[in-house]
């Protein structure tokens, strides 16, 4: 009994071993992509104005997107901030999906709307619309609120796409702030490619604390709760050595539903948003990557690592582990409807390296790392453990976890240094060194959490309680 009980504890030690090796060259690579590709950006851009673009007579139009569920907290302030963006051509639309709360009533007396009779196209089935406004002042009249029956995020968009005018779609969550050269910006990839330009995505930055005024970000301060603050790491993380890295070899699988561009053309051959999963905007670049290669059309996805959309992150452990839950529940859902990519070379770097990766390493690697907290347990139980051997590991695991995040803010300095305070750098370094400590362990779970619910069939996104971004003081102490 012995003698099997320490071949099966060296067995999976080799195992947990060699696949944390992996994760860890996985991100060592990725750093160094990214730092080459946000080299080459800030090269090509760096003496660029954007603003001589609003010049320009062969922009394309935009329509913007945006559905709200219960934003009566934020919606006038983040309307405005849409009004006031740099593009010489683009329409809002607001989808108002059911809302239980005032924000239809906000934007009816704010933006001083009326009833009309709008034509519209049904090319995506959608919930009932109840109305379609638009404003009685001239000062809006690029502004459209609909206001349907609830059905949730993706089925808003649908609406959206439905209704709006241009063929170029902006779909962003009503509670973000944007930067004013943002559309400028995102529209960079979709000008003068060789390709065909199906999607565009930027950087999404934490705007909690930060001042804001009349729909703008005025100061940016580092948020003051250590749930949000760490978010910002894992934003660093996720965009400037993540997404940057996937853009560099055109790999991406994911643009933030909180702020992403399409060809609408092709989002409606590809059948618009799926309703049915958690993980709309994931889907939805996945099936659209997936359709143009099926049809062998030269195409690519866009990304801007300038920090171009500001947005209110969970401020407590209960709705944060909403969120994750959420988050996990929707990657699975896509690896699962897209399965036939997994390893299949007719998909190129997409089928052999793109979603192997999210699948071993991004779905499993809670699940993983949640096995091997029961493994330790268990050989606690039977005192079958190496101090020596568990600590050095434990040191080594928690080291690299560090120094990824801190690299991730180096990257972040060296890119667009938004956060100028260096108080606010070494917050953020002692962020780094309680994250694996603290904040990680809840994230794990909530993941492990999103399977089971998963497996139980749960559908619903969760209650996002929200704070609110107005602060209009600006000379609080930080």
């Amino acid at each position: 009994m012995g003698s099997a009980l320490h071949q099966i504890t060296e067995i999976a030690s080799w195992l947990f071993l060699i696949y944390g090796s992996i994760i860890c060259t996985g991100y060592l690579f990725s750093a160094v992509f990214s730092l080459i590709e946000i080299r080459d950006y800030k090269r090509r851009n760096n003496f660029v104005d954007e603003t001589a673009m609003l010049q320009s007579l062969n922009l394309p139009a935009i329509s913007i997107l945006a559905p709200a569920f219960n934003e009566g907290l934020n919606i006038v302030e983040n309307v405005r901030s849409l009004l006031t963006i740099n593009y010489p051509s683009f329409e809002i639309v607001i989808i108002n999906d059911g809302s239980k709360d005032d924000s239809l009533k906000k934007l009816i007396e704010e933006y001083e709307l009326e009833k009309r009779d709008v034509l519209h196209h049904s090319f995506i089935p959608t919930k009932t619309i109840r109305g379609i406004y638009k404003s009685r002042n001239k000062a809006f009249k690029n502004l459209t609120v609909v206001d349907k029956e609830n059905g949730g995020k993706a089925d808003a968009l649908n609406t959206g796409i439905n209704i709006c005018k241009n063929s170029i779609i902006c779909c962003i969550d009503v509670d973000c702030i944007l930067e004013n050269d943002a559309m400028l910006k995102l529209i960079k990839p979709f000008l003068n490619n060789e390709k065909k330009v199906i999607a565009s995505g930027g950087v999404i930055r934490v705007a909690n604390s930060c001042v804001i005024e009349d729909g703008r970000i005025i100061e940016v301060k580092l948020p003051k709760k250590f749930i949000a603050r760490v978010q910002v790491l894992e934003y660093f993380r996720a965009f400037l050595m993540g997404r940057m890295a996937w853009s560099r070899v055109d790999g991406l699988l994911l643009i933030s539903g909180a702020f992403g561009m399409f060809d609408k053309p092709t989002v409606i051959q590809a059948g618009g948003y799926n309703t049915n999963t958690v993980g709309e905007d994931m889907e939805l670049l996945v099936r659209m990557r997936r359709m143009m290669r099926e049809k062998n059309v030269p195409y690519t996805v866009g990304f801007v690592p300038d920090p171009l959309c500001w947005t209110e992150v969970p401020q407590s452990w209960k709705v944060l582990q909403s969120q994750r839950n959420r988050w996990t529940r929707g990657t699975a859902e896509t690896l699962w409807i897209h399965k036939k990519m997994l390893f299949n070379p007719k998909y190129k770097i997409l089928g052999m390296l793109s979603t192997p990766f999210w699948f071993f390493f991004e779905w499993l690697a809670p699940l993983i790392e949640f096995l091997g907290i029961l493994f330790f347990l268990f050989l606690l139980l039977f005192n079958q453990i190496n101090w020596i051997i568990f600590l050095t590991f434990f040191l080594a695991v928690y080291s690299f976890a560090f120094l990824f995040s801190v690299t991730a803010l180096f990257f972040e300095e060296y890119s667009f240094q938004q956060y100028t305070k260096p108080k606010y750098i070494f917050r953020l370094i002692g962020t780094a060194l309680l994250e694996p400590l603290l904040y990680h362990p809840v994230i794990m779970w909530s993941a492990v959490m999103g399977n089971f619910d998963l497996i139980r069939g749960k559908k619903k996104w969760g209650v996002m309680t929200r704070a609110g971004l107005t602060n209009p003081v600006k000379k609080n102490k930080d």
